[in-house]
């Protein structure tokens, strides 16, 4: 199961596009409220989510935890002690932890980006502590995959499903997607 955490003030754009990938790709998701199951996002979008986290515990079943960005989305995720058990467990059992925009800020303050290649929102990049950070959009360094900020949030999804669907059946889907 891949879990997407939406809390109060998410940047709509990079969990909906990310979720909307994902579930193209056939892939497992599940929406999860930290906040509560309706959450609203930075631009006041109000989403229902599959479930909300206290519904759901660390096992077996993740295989990635991805983090939004979106202010205060990204500080109401940081301050929740149960996404910090997911990220520690993904981290703990070699699953995925993606983050996007100011996320991944969340990701470096716990020291998950030393000797890795990572990206951030603009502005952020002092919080990615030990990280080489990158000028790519979009990167993957082992199991940890990072995003610059919204207008990403697409190939963000896209270079999410390919570690479990492959590059060829990826592409495929980011041409029906973005034939440009």
């Amino acid at each position: 199961m891949i879990y997407v955490f939406f809390a109060e003030g998410f940047e709509e754009v990079e969990a909906l596009a990310t979720v909307d990938v994902l579930r193209r790709a056939g892939l497992e998701v599940k929406t999860v409220g930290v906040t509560g199951k309706a959450v609203s996002g930075s631009h006041n979008i109000p989403v229902v989510c599959d479930c909300e986290i206290s519904e759901i515990t660390p096992d077996d079943s993740v295989q990635a935890v991805v983090l939004p960005g979106g202010m205060p989305g990204t500080t109401n995720l940081e301050k929740s002690a149960e996404v910090n058990t997911f990220i520690d467990y993904a981290n703990e059992n070699g699953k995925y932890i993606c983050a996007i925009c100011a996320a991944p800020s969340i990701l470096g303050k716990k020291g998950l980006l030393k000797g890795k290649e990572a990206i951030c929102f603009p502005g952020f990049e002092e919080y990615l502590y030990g990280a080489a950070v990158s000028e790519k959009s979009v990167v993957a360094d082992g199991k940890i995959i990072t995003a610059k900020a919204c207008g990403v949030a697409l190939k963000f999804g896209k270079v999410i499903a390919e570690q479990f669907i492959g590059k060829e059946k990826a592409d495929a889907l980011w041409e029906s997607l973005y034939n440009d």
